[in-house]
């Protein structure tokens, strides 16, 4: 079979997406599927990027939105060379142009939200919600009207997305995501997380690793930690990992200087590779007091690497970890976060042990992405087996 993603971005760094994409696409290509991407992007910008499989970049598209002629015209000619098309994302021109060029051929294509319908944008923004109301009905409704079917990655994003824009309905389909198990061999990965901050100094830490933006909750992280400092262990210390992307380090930086507690505070950037795998074997527990999650996969690289979660409400596998006694859950307020952490270290030893054993069988339960990427194969048609161990060798 043959699969066609289209995506505005494959940036790593450009958060959800461009993640769930290769992370299924590299299950598919080993069962024997091919699998393409189309981007809007310049053929430059994916240079020095790998991907095991070819990705045709059209061309960067007027910003903001990412207008790019080229999209609709391609897909109307190349679209016949595949059993499927996946769109990732809404509200830049990669749907629309999708939209406007699949709409009259025979190749179903398929949506995925990846969040983009979470009520939380709606209520932190009415005035933007307003414009994508009026855009919804006129255009991007009609995308998701035309779809095979809407591909929300769990169910808790499936029913948030109800009721959001008015009018256009739609096909909805749950299609588990997941991630890769980790390296097995992982000897080399806390000596590159050591090498990444020395100067936390084989201290025990509470680990944060996801994007820096207001929708994650890193200022609620900072007065928690900082609030319940003096009953914390005394040399506990904070690593908050992960890009700036809208330049608010600086202001958080402030905020844990205002408070007392930059000393034990780390800003190690993006981690990658054994570096991120380290932090996460590392780590008391990882924390995301997110206002906003569609899956969250740092959290299933956590559960992976047997890491205890803690969790707001507001990300939304929070049922799946629930289930798996792999964490805790709280709102996404002030008093959750502390809540998070209090309940946490008042735990006994014995009891952080085993909540870590729940993490690794929850994620062998729910986000293993060999099983996940085959539950997505056949959500959009794609009849698939793992291949025989002697031929994934081969391919591999």
């Amino acid at each position: 079979m043959k699969l066609l993603h289209v995506i505005a971005i494959t940036d790593p760094e450009s958060g959800g997406p461009i993640e769930a994409l290769l992370r299924i696409s590299e299950v598919l290509v080993r069962d024997g599927h091919q699998v393409a991407v189309a981007s809007l992007e310049d053929e430059k910008e994916l240079e020095h990027r790998k991907f095991p499989f070819p990705v045709t970049g059209l061309g960067r598209g007027t910003r903001p939105y990412s207008y790019n002629p080229r999209l609709a015209g391609w897909l109307k000619q190349n679209a016949r060379h595949f059993d499927a098309v996946v769109l990732h994302g809404l509200w830049n021109y990669s749907s629309l142009g999708s939209w406007r060029g699949l709409r009259h051929g025979s190749t179903p294509y398929y949506i995925f939200a990846h969040g983009m319908m979470d009520p939380w944008f709606r209520d932190r923004y009415p005035l933007k919600h307003l414009a994508k109301q009026a855009f919804w009905t006129l255009f991007e409704g009609r995308v998701l009207r035309d779809a095979r079917s809407v591909l929300f990655t769990c169910e808790e994003e499936r029913l948030r997305a109800r009721g959001v824009f008015r009018g256009h309905p739609y096909r909805e389909a749950v299609a588990l995501l997941g991630t890769t198990d980790p390296p097995r061999d992982a000897a080399a990965q806390p000596a590159a997380f050591a090498s990444a901050i020395p100067a936390l100094q084989n201290r025990n830490f509470l680990l944060y690793i996801s994007r820096i933006h207001p929708k994650k909750g890193c200022d609620l992280l900072i007065r928690a930690f900082a609030g319940l400092a003096p009953q914390l262990p005394r040399d506990l210390q904070l690593v908050i990992a992960g890009p700036d992307q809208v330049g608010w380090m600086p202001e958080l930086k402030q905020l844990a200087q205002t408070l007392g507690i930059s000393a034990r505070v780390h800003w190690p950037g993006m981690l990658k590779g054994d570096a991120k795998w380290g932090a996460f074997r590392g780590a008391d527990a990882m924390i995301l007091p997110s206002h906003q999650e569609n899956f969250g996969f740092v959290v299933a690289e956590a559960m992976a690497c047997s890491a205890s979660v803690l969790i707001s409400d507001k990300v939304n596998i929070w049922r799946e970890v629930q289930a798996a006694e792999a964490g805790f859950v709280e709102p996404d307020t002030l008093e959750g976060t502390s809540s998070l952490i209090r309940r946490f270290y008042a735990q006994s030893h014995e009891q952080r042990e085993r909540m870590a054993r729940n993490a690794r069988a929850g994620f062998l339960r729910y986000f293993d992405i060999e099983a996940t990427a085959r539950t997505f194969a056949r959500a959009i048609g794609f009849e698939t087996e793992p291949l025989p161990a002697s031929v994934a060798r081969e391919r591999a």
